[in-house]
């Protein structure tokens, strides 16, 4: 089991090794990610549009507790789609690849913003909400991790990716990496 400082340092390496892609999969600074995604935030806070979170498990509550920190500290609209009732209903119902993705359909309109929290970056639901997403003209931010080919990285206007193998160390970085984006954006805004 590493100690304290072996954690702190594995979660701080991830950062550092995290890489930040485009659309088209052109790399950028994490200065620039964080950047540009603070720019689709102000876009969003203009226009009145929404910014959705979605991820499974611990990542759900990531995106629960972000879509609360979005509106309540950035003054923003945001929601994130962690309904246990919803979310059970559709998966056993219809199915659960659509668990995200039919919500998104009822909630989205062009131009909101759909942003995936995904360890492993191969989720089925978290992979049709980026078709959805994507087919409705919204645009997608995935954070990502573990292994380098994981489908979600390639899929959104802006992709994160933390190359680490293990769920904490990608989870740990998934949070520090959100907390950083609301942080700014919000200094920025003022």
């Amino acid at each position: 089991m590493p100690t304290y400082d072996q954690y702190v340092d594995a979660v701080s390496q991830a950062l550092t090794r995290m890489t930040v892609t485009d659309t088209h999969g052109k790399p950028m600074t994490p200065d620039e990610g964080l950047g540009s995604w603070c720019a689709m935030t102000r876009r969003i806070k203009q226009t009145n549009a929404t910014m959705f979170f979605t991820g499974n498990g611990a990542s759900a509550m990531m995106a629960g507790h972000m879509a609360a920190d979005a509106s309540k500290n950035g003054g923003f609209r945001s929601q994130a789609f962690n309904d246990a009732a919803l979310m059970t209903a559709i998966s056993n119902d219809i199915s659960y690849e659509e668990s995200f993705a039919l919500p998104l359909g009822r909630f989205a309109d062009p131009g909101d913003v759909l942003v995936t929290i995904s360890s492993s970056g191969n989720s089925p639901n978290i992979i049709r909400a980026i078709e959805k997403a994507s087919e409705m003209g919204l645009t997608v931010v995935t954070l990502s991790g573990m292994g380098p080919d994981n489908r979600s990285r390639g899929m959104g206007n802006l992709n994160f990716y933390i190359p680490a193998d293990t769920y904490g160390v990608v989870e740990a970085s998934h949070q520090v990496l959100l907390h950083g984006w609301l942080d700014r954006f919000m200094e920025e805004d003022t």
